[in-house]
């Protein structure tokens, strides 16, 4: 079942209180509209007058009936979905569109970051029916226009702090609502990794010092044979790469517009021809490859799409508001989705997810899997140190990190999440950084002010 929250301010009155579009039923009920309506694997048909929905993947579900229902109350006329996936067939392989989001314009950031599954296949992560609630707490008591103020500056679509599992600012921009999704690029690293965890709690990984070839033999005699599942989440292995977000010869570029033979994962194929440069376990570089390749590994040792696994381990069980998406090499059953990056879900649900965390996963992993995925598992020899896909902060907090300006910042002593969304004009570089974490020193403080008032 899915639901979806429309916007209070459209007049459902010309929709219907109980209306049903083809298995879809919509009610209204506390000022609230949802929609209810059963979930195909792959593909549904729903239509709401002359406008139609056919042979679209599921990712679809919530923002294009959003779309028409809002248009259905205003009159406006949108583009169908299989116009916009007749759009999408036409354009090239989805590696080659995946490598070339590095190169879109401001403009085109700004619009497709909310839009990924009109870009890319996608599957669903599926949320449940029981929505985890955000309650309101006391407002930040931070500087006047602050929060304005560094969004504006750093081209921010959302901020959300919780702290205690409260909201206590949240803020959208670039056309954002709460209604809304924005990707998060390697935000989504700590999030597989998090579902390694998952795995080895529930048995389908038997140790973090298994070898990469027990789980993907196809990696024997390549530099990865000897190189452990741990090494993997550290970016440890020792396998020459080059990572860089500005030259089209880049290894996470070439990654992707590779062509690998017929009937070959495409992920597996080029890892396996990489030189090694180092004994494993031994030095750190940064590798979106090496995150894939996880995904990859996750896959075959569950049996089940990463997406599956985020819903049943997550999104249902938590009470996520809303599916979210997770950019794949197929919509498909045979799809899989890209390990290091590529999920996009709303702003309240990336905090949601930053509150599992901070509440321990809720017996998903083992108890203390995040005080050791947290902290720094090797140095990366720029002062910092890396875990399992979390970057830990001197403090002892610890964030998940995408370009572009995607955050999660934990704050385990404040009991403090802060997720950042955004459309930097730049994949990365120092002055958003640091812009980022002076923002994030300011709401520590305004907790650390607010907490000792009488």
């Amino acid at each position: 079942m899915a639901t979806c929250l429309l916007p209070a301010k459209t007049d459902y009155a010309r929709i219907g209180r109980h209306t049903k579009i083809s298995d879809v039923k919509i009610e209204t009920a506390g000022g609230d509209v949802r929609i209810f309506g059963p979930r195909y694997r792959h593909r549904f048909a729903y239509a709401l007058k002359s406008a139609r929905l056919s042979k679209w993947h599921p990712a679809a579900t919530c923002s294009i009936l959003l779309v028409l229902l809002h248009s259905a109350a205003t009159g406006t006329t949108q583009p169908s979905a299989a116009q916009l996936s007749q759009k999408r067939g036409n354009e090239t392989s989805v590696g080659v569109r995946l490598a070339a989001d590095l190169s879109w314009t401001q403009a085109q950031r700004d619009n497709r970051f909310a839009h990924m599954e009109s870009q890319f296949p996608v599957h669903v992560v599926n949320a449940g029916h029981e929505i985890h609630r955000l309650r309101s707490g006391a407002p930040l008591p931070l500087p006047p226009g602050t929060l304005s103020a560094y969004m504006k500056n750093e081209h921010l679509a959302g901020v959300l702090v919780l702290q205690d599992g409260r909201i206590r600012a949240e803020k959208y921009g670039l056309g954002l609502t709460s209604l809304g999704h924005w990707t998060s690029f390697s935000v989504t690293k700590a999030i597989t990794d998090t579902l390694v965890g998952v795995a080895l709690r529930r048995g389908a990984i038997g140790s973090l010092d298994d070898k990469v070839t027990r789980y993907i033999p196809e990696m024997r005699d390549s530099a990865y044979d000897g190189v452990t599942v741990r090494q993997l989440m550290t970016m440890t292995s020792g396998v020459r790469w080059n990572e860089n977000y500005s030259s089209p010869d880049a290894d996470n570029v070439r990654l992707y517009t590779s062509t690998p033979p017929a009937g070959q994962n495409q992920i597996v194929d080029y890892m396996r021809r990489l030189p090694r440069e180092s004994a494993p376990g031994t030095h750190w570089v940064y590798k979106t490859g090496e995150t894939d390749l996880l995904g990859v590994l996750l896959r075959r040792a569950t049996g089940q799409s990463l997406a599956h696994q985020l819903s049943q381990a997550v999104w249902q069980p938590y009470g996520m508001e809303q599916d979210a998406t997770w950019i794949a090499n197929d919509a498909g059953t045979a799809g899989e989705e890209f390990g290091g990056s590529g999920l996009s879900a709303s702003l309240r649900d990336f905090g949601r997810f930053g509150q599992w965390v901070l509440e321990g996963g809720h017996g998903a992993v083992y108890p203390d899997w995040f005080a050791i995925a947290s902290r720094s598992q090797v140095d990366t020899g720029s002062g910092h140190g890396y875990g399992y896909g979390w970057w830990p902060q001197e403090d002892g907090s610890f964030a998940a990190l995408g370009i572009f300006g995607q955050s999660i910042l934990i704050d385990p002593t404040r009991k403090l999440v802060i997720v950042t969304l955004g459309s930097w004009t730049e994949a990365t570089g120092a002055t958003h950084t640091a812009a980022r974490t002076e923002f994030w020193r300011q709401v520590k403080a305004a907790v650390d002010d607010s907490a000792i008032r009488p």
